[in-house]
């Protein structure tokens, strides 16, 4: 039947891919600290961040792949047709965001690796440049980033699963202040919602569906259940690892202040947990450092040919550039957490942009956006631009 969620056709095509894009995007070595931070302060009730933050990713995830993809244009083509100019001014913040996440992913690559080899931040920082390099350089990149999302996810979401288990949680309690918390932190919002929906994220999905013809108002129905699905499969790997974390935090365990998560997986699996994290880290921050500078790339690559017909090697130059940066300025931990917040802001400044561009009839080719939607959107708009504002003032003050 056409109207099953998982139906063959969509198992295997490229709106699976897209799905495993975001979600792995959404669920990268920034998502694992900042959980693991973040859970630390506020225990079960971080259940409570997990859920206004799967909320707020329905509202902007749905809205920008429906709108993107009936328009039949990248984010930054419809914003020029919107303003000549604007597509270039969100192309520049969503790189820039892209980019200091891509920074954070690199370092989570460094992380994994120490933890699996021994190998210095650094080092493994640079292994991992060079194997994303040849990730991107070896097979056609659409068919690589399909498969690979999808491996490495499955991975991610199995072995956290093992941990959670092995963690005893208290899963009542957890359930419980996940709709009724006892504290609630804007912090924590802003910066989990900025790094699993924020910044290039929000696009990533729908730049893949455009990159392989899934586009226009006959393809809606398949849209919907892609955004669906990434939005599913994120949501149950951020709740997995918010188990996990709070069934060892919750008994006074003291992290370790430079590489938070790995201590989470240790304490609940002894050495072998140990080598699950690294797993997971290292699973995370390679298919993050691949959709990032994928989807970073695809926004500037319409603006001229010569992008088109060099996308790998803008591609690399994007990889290159964040693994030197992160080498000189090392602080992983630090670099993940502030990635979150920088891309909490664009999120609304991105998402604002695309809806007033879905009230524009021409542009959207005859198709009408429901009213539900954009105010949804809005909703999302709204409550991130105030959050990210209070965030910064509680950190400056």
């Amino acid at each position: 039947m056409k109207l099953k969620l998982f139906n063959k056709k969509f198992l295997s095509g490229a709106t699976l891919g897209a799905a495993f894009l975001m979600a792995n995007s959404s669920i990268g070595p920034g998502f694992l600290t900042q959980t693991t931070v973040f859970t630390q302060q506020l225990l079960t009730s971080f259940g409570f961040v997990i859920l206004v933050s799967v909320l707020l990713d329905i509202g902007a995830q749905l809205n920008t792949w429906r709108i993107l993809t009936v328009s039949e244009m990248r984010a930054q083509d419809l914003s020029n047709q919107l303003l000549p100019g604007l597509g270039y001014f969100l192309c520049a913040i969503v790189v820039l965001g892209g980019f200091a996440f891509n920074i954070g992913n690199i370092a989570g690559c460094g992380l994994g690796l120490n933890v699996l080899t021994g190998l210095s931040f650094k080092e493994g920082a640079i292994i991992s440049c060079i194997v994303a390099l040849i990730l991107f350089w070896v097979k056609e990149i659409g068919k690589m980033l399909d498969g690979f999302t999808k491996i490495l996810g499955t991975i991610k979401i199995l072995l956290t699963l093992f941990i959670a288990f092995a963690a005893h949680p208290p899963l009542l309690q957890s359930i419980h202040h996940t709709f009724i918390p006892d504290k609630i932190s804007t912090a924590a919002i802003v910066t989990i919602v900025g790094g699993t929906v924020g910044g290039y994220i929000t696009f990533s999905g729908a730049h893949r569906l455009l990159d392989a013809g899934i586009k226009g108002r006959e393809n809606i129905q398949q849209v919907n259940k892609s955004a669906l699905s990434g939005i599913i499969i994120s949501t149950i790997m951020r709740f997995i690892l918010f188990l996990a974390v709070v069934g060892v935090v919750i008994n006074g365990v003291v992290l370790d202040t430079n590489n938070p998560a790995s201590t989470v997986f240790q304490t609940a699996a002894g050495n072998i947990g140990l080598r699950i994290f690294g797993v997971v880290l290292w699973s995370a921050a390679i298919s993050s450092v691949v959709g990032a500078a994928y989807t970073s790339v695809s926004f500037f690559k319409t603006f001229h040919p010569i992008f088109i017909k060099y996308e790998r090697w803008c591609i690399s130059v994007f990889i290159i550039l964040s693994t030197c940066i992160f080498v000189f300025i090392g602080k992983p931990k630090e670099l993940l957490l502030f990635a979150g917040i920088a891309n909490g802001f664009i999120l609304p400044i991105a998402l604002a942009i695309i809806l007033i561009a879905s009230t524009k009839i021409k542009l959207m080719n005859g198709y009408q956006h429901p009213l539900w939607m954009r105010l949804s959107g809005w909703a999302v708009v709204a409550l991130m631009g105030w959050m990210s504002c209070v965030a910064v003032y509680d950190l400056i003050k």
